[in-house]
């Protein structure tokens, strides 16, 4: 009898292993479906329609863009985690799949454990914005007005767990300044407050600050991110202004369900690469005020790598912060 179970599964796994194989090799035969984790309008739909003709084009199947909004993306995530794992459903996320791990405890499903991570995509350049009534006009002389007694500083972000939230909070953590943050629902109506000096200071992306910070409209004092803005080209980052801490980007990586067969994975990672390398999306980033990853770090042990430093960072961040969604 041991020796039959034994046989037996011996046998499950040969064949398993057999169509496998099979299903690789005539993969993809019929559309992908790529979960986007928020509404259209933002970075990540943009992102996923300016990836998908050259990555559809690639695969030689179409892509299907599917917008699932919700609990800081987690929706999306939950539902891609549960897909079966043949290729055929992708996700793309960003910074808030590794803050959801610790920002929703209920979560039913773990990011790591959950996926296999396909490659990373790009980051997109943020900027530390303010008012232009505000006095500074450099970014120590910020420091210092920030930290004169008695100074009362309100903080505007796209809303809780958001990367603007959780990078802003790591930010004044990190400068030992202490601010009211006034969470919005989207980074539009938090811009909308800014510009109205509703609040003093915001993370806006480079590429919307741009055209403001040459009408005057709006100050900038230091970019969030590890790469320099071409379109603000005397801004700092964070890490340049000395505080490696916050060399944080934000980032979209694509995912596919664990269990996904190695050489799906390796096409469809072939497939980004291909994308990524397409001339007319790396103008579109670029414009878009989008950075590529270098061909080395396109790879999915890469986005594993990256994947797991986030989930710890950002953890850190909410539990010494004690944010909560509720």
């Amino acid at each position: 009898m041991i020796f039959a179970r034994a046989l037996a599964a011996v046998l499950l796994a040969t064949w398993s292993l057999a169509t496998g194989a099979a299903s690789a090799q005539t993969y993809p035969n019929r559309p992908v479906t790529m979960i986007v984790a928020f509404p259209p309008g933002g970075a990540d739909d943009a992102t996923a329609r300016i990836l998908q003709d050259p990555m559809q084009k690639a695969l030689g199947q179409p892509i299907v863009i599917e917008n699932i909004g919700g609990a800081g993306g987690m929706i999306a995530a939950a539902k891609a985690a549960r897909a079966e794992p043949d290729g055929y459903t992708i996700l793309l996320h960003q910074d808030a799949l590794a803050a959801g791990m610790t920002l929703y405890p209920d979560h039913t499903f773990d990011a790591e454990k959950g996926f296999v991570p396909i490659g990373l995509v790009n980051t997109t350049a943020i900027t530390l914005a303010g008012h232009p009534s505000l006095p500074p006009n450099n970014f120590d002389e910020l420091l210092r007005w920030m930290k004169e007694p008695g100074q009362t500083i309100r903080v505007g972000h796209p809303g809780v767990g958001s990367f603007g939230h959780l990078a802003e909070v790591l930010v004044f953590q990190e400068l030992g300044v202490k601010v009211t943050q006034v969470p919005y629902r989207g980074a539009g109506p938090a811009l909308v407050d800014l510009l109205a000096g509703q609040v003093d200071l915001g993370p806006i992306s480079a590429v919307v600050a741009t055209p403001l910070v040459n009408s005057g409209k709006l100050k900038t004092y230091a970019l969030i991110g590890r790469k320099s803005f071409a379109g603000l080209p005397q801004l700092k980052t964070m890490g340049q202004l000395g505080y490696k801490k916050l060399d944080v980007d934000f980032w979209h990586m694509l995912l596919a369900p664990a269990g996904t067969p190695h050489p799906i994975v390796d096409k469809l990672n072939a497939a980004l690469r291909a994308g990524l390398a397409d001339a007319r999306l790396r103008k579109t980033f670029i414009d878009g005020g989008m950075d590529l990853y270098p061909p080395e770090e396109e790879t999915p042990e890469a986005a594993s790598a990256l994947l797991k430093r986030e989930i710890k960072l950002w953890g850190d961040v909410i539990r010494a912060n004690h944010i909560a969604t509720q």
